[in-house]
Parts: structure tokens; sequence; C-alpha cells
């Protein structure tokens, strides 16, 4: 999928500092970092199919067709043209 890359991001406070400017430093830090942007891109994103999982479905259709032939030779299923 994507490589994970750890970001760290540290915010000290200083002497006189509040609780509220030090979050709002912490937040201005991560936005100049774009990691929430990173984070929100990856949780949408669709991780490829895997090998079992498309050998299923393939031989689920191969399945599915044999049926629909077999049923077309009987005359049970008319073809549409």
């Amino acid at each position: 999928m994507f490589p994970m890359t750890m970001i760290v991001i540290e915010v000290e406070k200083n002497q006189n500092e509040n609780t509220v400017n030090l979050l709002r430093r912490f937040t201005k830090k991560m936005r100049s970092a774009k990691i929430l942007n990173e984070v929100r891109g990856r949780k949408y994103s669709l991780r490829p199919e895997s090998k079992l999982r498309k050998k299923r479905r393939v031989l689920k259709s191969i399945e599915i067709t044999g049926k629909m032939e077999k049923l077309k030779k009987l005359g049970k299923i008319i073809e549409k043209k």
C-alpha cells in the first residue's frame, strides 16, 4: 500500500505559555507537516485485490458461464441478440 513513515512533531511548553497556546502551536506544526492530509487520503484508498480473491472471482465467473452455456444448449435460456 503506502510506505509508513514516522514523523515526530515535538512542541515544548515555554515558561509563561498556557495550554491553549501550546495546542495552537502543535496544530500549526501538524498543518505545516501535512500529516492529516496524508492520513485522510489513505483512509479512502482501496487496497489491491489479493491473489486468492482474484482466483475465486475468476473461478466463479467460469462456473457461471459454464452453467449458462449448458442452459442455452438445453433450450431453457434464449439468447438475446
